[in-house]
């Protein structure tokens, strides 16, 4: 079935699906195998009508280590020897495009997604976690844009996506350096909402937060998702535009009609997402 996965564990919760990067011993390196993983998960969480928001959280000490050097090793530096240096480079390209449709998974997604980072969150972690709608994390955790200290571009997400979350000095402090950055400067940068003592706590805050997007209604959340992704890509009129098309097709819902009658009735409302 689509759930069967290996290097990531999909778990459905009522209404909200918590994506766990499931490989500990190997710190959750991420070897080709995980790239495709995540591309596929997110899919199959967009295709579930019940799933209304995501967790995205590791098992182990640690997010993530970033690139498996050693799975990826091959597919980066090369090693064919078939075909001109122009064909081996194309396929390093299509092999990155790849990697990069994967990654915006999260951001592609119609769910919010949330990723709840604990411990050293290195390379290949930033560009996943910067394609979430939000990021929390505990007190000990990191954020590292680390490819610069392996003479790679960061290019799976982090360099179009960093710059519109912590700002342009920040930004280029971390890409550059590749040092890596606490929690409380991550919190002071906007990279992360909150910072939580440890991951028991974080994790509780997290699927809090996904309850109370869930508890909402789904076709207006995935419609503000919609908006808010469209604008940050456009000019203020073309997002007013968009969000004006929008909600002639899409507001007249059920959804909206019990929000009405609970607020006459003075009740929470029950939201079906039809």
């Amino acid at each position: 079935s689509m759930s069967e996965y290996t290097a990531i564990r999909l778990d459905k919760i009522g209404h909200v699906a918590e994506v766990v990067l499931n490989n500990p011993e190997k710190l959750n390196a991420m070897a080709p195998i995980f790239f495709e993983e995540i591309g596929r998960v997110f899919k199959e969480i967009d295709a579930d009508p019940e799933i209304r928001a995501v967790v995205l959280w590791a098992e182990g000490r640690l997010f993530t280590a970033g690139l498996d050097l050693k799975a990826a090793g091959q597919n980066v530096v090369g090693g064919g020897d078939n075909g001109s240096e122009g064909s081996r480079n194309f396929e390093l390209y299509q092999l990155i495009r790849r990697w990069q449709d994967c990654f915006s998974g999260p951001e592609l997604s119609r769910k919010p997604v949330i990723a709840a980072v604990h411990g050293h969150c290195i390379g290949g972690g930033v560009d996943l976690t910067t394609a979430c709608d939000i990021r929390l994390c505990t007190q000990d955790a990191t954020f590292s844009i680390h490819e610069t200290k392996i003479a790679i571009v960061a290019d799976v997400g982090t360099l179009q996506r960093i710059t519109a979350i912590v700002g342009k000095g920040a930004a280029r402090e971390m890409a550059y350096t590749g040092k890596r950055i606490t929690a409380d400067r991550a919190l002071r940068w906007g990279l992360v909402n909150e910072v939580y003592p440890d991951k028991d706590s974080m994790l509780a805050a997290a699927r809090a937060m996904a309850a109370e997007i869930a508890a909402n209604s789904p076709l207006a959340v995935q419609g503000t998702k919609a908006v808010l992704q469209y604008s940050e890509e456009h000019s203020t009129h073309e997002g007013l535009e968009y969000v004006a098309q929008w909600n002639s097709s899409f507001l007249r819902s059920n959804d909206l009609v019990e929000a009405m009658q609970a607020f006459m009735e003075k009740r929470p409302p029950v939201f079906k997402g039809r």
